[in-house]
């Protein structure tokens, strides 16, 4: 065998062992969102985890809601160690047409929404039929949720979803569950329930991964 032969067997030889392997496939939402059916209350099962939700110790929850002019209301909340509840609203936009399962969500004012970077990816790339057990990424993998309709999921249809996350390159060990205590599926926010205001919040706003839990809300 020639030596120009040979070289470039051994640098291939040599990369495999470094995991130089070619990069995971564009993650791929699922083929459609009927956003009607996935509108209500999803809660927290598991996540990566995260700078922003590092304050959340309990209870994390979402909850999703039709406007008039077709955009869907987001309400996040969690429980604080000191026992309070954190609250963050925003607003989400579908990205391409009614059935696209690729959202963004803004936590930042309405006056901020024409700024590409208080946008943040939100793509279901993972749900079952009966619109019960999700799981929500983006292109990166950096993040990921499994959501719930309920508190308790069935061990077998979690495992089958972490099977199906990690074909897709993602990596499920990095998974940390989240607790929900006997009061997750009562407690609701309420009207006169005082939400911190979004001024503070200006730098994350900018962050690509503000589209989850902030400690704020969205002022317009």
């Amino acid at each position: 065998m020639k030596l120009r032969n040979i070289l470039p067997a051994l640098v291939l030889a040599f990369m495999a062992p470094l995991g130089w392997a070619q990069p995971p496939d564009t993650l791929q939402t699922i083929p459609k969102l009927d956003v009607s059916r996935y509108l209500g209350r999803w809660y927290e099962i598991a996540k990566f985890p995260n700078q922003f939700q590092k304050k959340c110790v309990s209870d994390t929850s979402a909850e999703y809601s039709l406007l008039a002019n077709g955009q869907i209301s987001v309400l996040n909340q969690c429980r604080l160690a000191d026992g309070t509840l954190q609250i963050a609203q925003g607003l989400a936009r579908q990205i391409g047409g009614p059935q696209s399962a690729k959202l963004e969500v803004r936590f930042a004012p309405a006056w901020l929404s024409f700024l590409p970077f208080v946008w943040g990816n939100y793509w279901v790339i993972d749900l079952d039929e009966r619109y019960e057990l999700a799981a929500v990424s983006e292109p990166n993998r950096e993040y990921l949720w499994i959501l719930s309709r309920t508190p308790d999921v069935d061990e077998a249809s979690y495992k089958a979803l972490l099977h199906r996350l990690s074909s897709v390159g993602l990596d499920v060990q990095k998974l940390e569950k989240s607790k929900l205590s006997d009061s997750a599926s009562i407690f609701q926010t309420s009207k006169n329930q005082r939400v911190q205001p979004c001024a503070p919040c200006a730098k994350r706003w900018m962050s690509p991964s503000a589209h989850w839990l902030e400690p704020c809300s969205m002022l317009d």
